[in-house]
């Protein structure tokens, strides 16, 4: 199912370790993961890598992106700023099921220094592989695409 389908990925430096354990972790499940940084645990500005990946989501170059920053909380708020895109901050599985059931958010973000890796490589296994389910939802997601405007 995720043959050929590139997901992009990217972090700052409290979220570096994580990241580079998870690219691998998401190329054994069949996608393509693209890195677009940070290269080091030298410090960064989230914003500065956080805007550019939600862009390229939102622009549809990646069929999904995840976003990595120590506790999460900053490169969610700025890739929702990104008109078209809903990024959703998970800290465990059912929310990560939930968020693309629900909210068919085509972002996900996580906390380098909050969840362990085995929880975060079930929490990207789990939000890669749940499809939207439409129907209600649909109309609730289309409120949120008016409302962007």
């Amino acid at each position: 199912m995720g043959e050929m389908l590139k997901v992009a990925i990217a972090c700052d430096h409290g979220g570096f370790a994580l990241k580079k354990t998870l690219m691998p972790f998401i190329a054994e499940l069949g996608y393509t993961t693209v890195d677009m940084g940070c290269m080091s645990e030298e410090s960064v500005d989230y914003p500065d890598i956080a805007f550019p990946i939600a862009e390229a989501v939102a622009k549809g170059e990646f069929y999904r992106g995840i976003v990595v920053c120590g506790t999460g909380i900053g490169v969610s708020i700025c890739a929702n700023k990104v008109k078209g895109i809903r990024c959703a901050l998970c800290g465990d599985v059912v929310s990560a099921r939930l968020t693309r059931e629900h909210n068919d958010s085509n972002m996900l973000a996580l906390g380098g220094r909050i969840i362990g890796t085995e929880l975060a490589k079930e929490i990207v296994k789990t939000w890669l592989s749940t499809e939207f389910a439409g129907g209600r939802h649909a109309r609730r997601i289309e409120k949120i695409s008016k409302y962007e405007g």
